[in-house]
C-alpha cells in the first residue's frame, strides 16, 4: 500500500515548518536512512530521513512552501510492485459525507505544469471554480496571497487539479480590486491578553523593499513581545574589574595551547554565571503561574547571532564543567548554529541566559528575558576606565554587566545578591578553576 510521508514534528513545540528543499524527485528509489528533504523550523534547518523503502511516486508540497502544518502529507512512496500512480488513502480519514472524494490537500497544489495532474483532473472548465456551492477551490497559499493583493478569486480560472486556483494563477490577475466582503458577521473580540499584531506599514513614498519575515523572525517578535508584556522586568547593573580575569585567561591559554583550546572571555563568563546561580539558587528558577520551578543545575543559554535572527545554544551543567570544556562545546555549538544544524534539545531549555555585545563595543545594554527563564545577563565591553583601586584612583579594565530579572519569580534583593556573586567571581577568578 502506498506510504504517506507527513510533515514531521522536529521539536516538541513545532506546529508548522517550511519545506526548504527536496533532496529527491518523483521516480527516485529510496531506502531507510536516505535523506528526503530539508525542513526549516523557526530555529534551525533539519534533514528529514526516509524510514521505509520504495519509490517516490508523488511530491505534494513544493520546496520553498512555508506554513506547512505538522501532519500534512507532503509526499507518497510506493513499494515494490505497487502502482506508482496510485494515491495513498488519507490516514484515519473520516467517512465522506458528500460524493466528493476526500483527499489530502498540500499547502500549494501542483500547477498545470504537472502532466499527471492534468491527465487525472482535466483542465478548468469555468472561471472561478467552486465546490460545495460558494466555496472557492483554491490552495491556502493562493487564498492568502489573493487577500494580501486585493484579488477576487471568483474572477480567476484555476489551472490546478480539478480547476483549483494556485499561486501561478494570481500572477496575471489584476491587482487592487478587493474581493467582495462575506456576509456581515461581527468579528469576535480578541481576548484581552492577546498580543495585537502589527498593522501594515504606511507608504510615505520612500523607496523601499518589503522582505517577507522568516519563521525565526516571527518567533523572535512574538516571544520577545510576550516577554516584555507578561514578565515585569527589573534591571540591575554592576561594574566589574576584569584585570585578574584577563591575567588568568592568558595563563590558562598558555597551558592549553598544546590541546588546541583557546578560552575566550565569554567562556569564562558563562562559567561565572553558572557558578553564581548555583550559589544563589533563588535566581535559578522559572515562574509557572501557580508554581515556582527551582532548578538543581545551571544550564546556560548563550545568545548567538546568525543570519536572519538569534539563537541560544545551551551549555548544559555549565557550573560542573571546566572552562576548557565549555570553550570546546561553545565553539562547536556556535558553528552549527550558524549553519542552522542545531538539534532542538541543543537550543530549547536552559535555566538562564547570557548575551555579550562587548565585542561590538557596546558599553552597556539591557536584554529581554527569554521565557520561561527568569533572568538574562547582558555583558558590555571591557574598557580602560578611571577606577578606584585600594582607595587610590587608577586605570583598570572594567566592564558593565546588567541582569534582567522576572520580578514575579526573583526579588530585587536576590537579584542583587546574584549580581554581587557574579562580580566577585569575575574579579577573583580562581574560584572558577577550584
Amino acid at each position: 500500500m502506498p506510504i504517506e510521508l507527513k510533515m514531521p514534528a522536529l521539536s516538541p513545540t513545532m506546529e508548522e515548518g517550511t519545506l526548504a528543499k527536496w533532496l529527491v524527485k518523483e521516480g527516485d528509489e529510496v531506502k531507510s536512512g536516505d535523506l528526503l528533504a530539508e525542513i526549516e523550523t523557526d530555529k534551525a534547518t533539519m534533514e528529514f530521513e526516509a524510514v521505509d523503502e520504495g519509490v517516490v511516486s508523488q511530491i505534494l508540497v513544493a520546496e520553498g512552501t512555508d506554513g506547512v502544518k505538522v501532519g500534512t502529507v507532503i509526499a507518497v512512496i510506493t513499494g515494490e510492485g505497487e502502482d506508482a500512480s496510485a494515491k495513498a488513502a488519507p490516514a484515519a480519514a473520516p467517512a465522506p459525507t458528500t460524493p466528493e472524494p476526500v483527499r489530502a490537500e498540500p499547502v500549494e497544489a501542483p500547477s498545470s505544469s504537472s502532466p499527471a495532474a492534468e491527465k487525472k483532473d482535466g483542465p478548468s472548465t469555468s472561471s472561478g471554480q467552486t465546490e460545495k456551492g460558494d466555496r472557492i477551490k483554491a490552495s491556502p497559499l493562493a487564498k492568502r496571497l489573493a487577500a494580501e493583493q486585493g484579488i477576487d478569486l471568483k474572477t480567476l480560472t484555476g489551472t490546478g487539479p480539478g480547476g483549483r486556483i494556485v499561486k501561478a494563477d494570481l500572477e496575471s490577475a489584476p491587482k487592487g480590486a478587493a474581493a467582495p466582503a462575506a456576509a456581515s458577521v461581527p468579528a469576535a473580540p480578541a481576548p484581552a491578553s492577546a498580543v495585537a499584531p502589527a498593522g501594515p506599514i504606511p507608504d510615505f513614498g520612500i523607496p523601499h523593499e518589503d522582505e517577507k519575515l522568516s519563521g525565526m523572525r516571527k518567533t523572535i517578535a512574538r516571544r520577545l513581545t510576550e516577554s516584555m508584556q507578561q514578565s515585569p522586568h527589573i534591571f540591575l547593573t554592576v561594574d566589574i574589574r576584569l584585570d585578574a580575569l584577563l591575567k588568568l585567561r592568558g595563563e590558562l591559554n598558555a597551558s592549553l595551547e598544546s590541546r588546541g583550546v583557546k578560552l575566550s572571555v565569554n567562556d569564562m563568563l558563562i562559567k561565572a554565571l553558572a557558578v553564581a546561580l548555583e550559589r544563589v539558587p533563588s535566581c535559578n528558577v522559572s515562574f509557572g503561574g501557580d508554581v515556582m520551578r527551582k532548578y538543581s543545575r545551571a544550564d546556560i543559554s548563550v545568545a548567538v547571532s546568525i543570519p536572519g535572527g538569534l539563537i541560544t545554544p545551551i551549555i548544559t551543567d555549565a557550573g560542573g564543567k571546566s572552562m576548557s570544556k565549555i570553550s570546546t562545546e561553545m565553539a562547536e555549538l556556535a558553528a552549527r548554529a550558524k549553519e542552522g544544524k542545531l538539534k532542538p534539545d541543543e537550543y530549547q531549555g536552559g535555566t538562564a541566559s547570557i548575551s555579550n555585545m562587548g565585542m561590538m563595543g557596546i558599553k552597556q545594554f539591557t536584554a529581554v528575558i527569554n521565557p520561561p527563564q527568569a533572568m538574562i545577563m547582558a555583558i558590555g565591553a571591557g574598557e580602560k576606565r578611571p577606577y578606584v583601586v585600594d582607595d587610590a584612583l587608577a586605570i583598570a579594565t572594567v566592564m558593565s554587566a546588567t541582569g534582567s530579572f522576572d520580578h514575579r519569580a526573583i526579588d530585587g534583593a536576590d537579584g542583587a545578591l546574584l549580581m554581587k556573586t557574579f562580580k566577585d567571581l569575575v574579579e577573583s577568578p580562581l574560584g572558577l578553576v577550584a
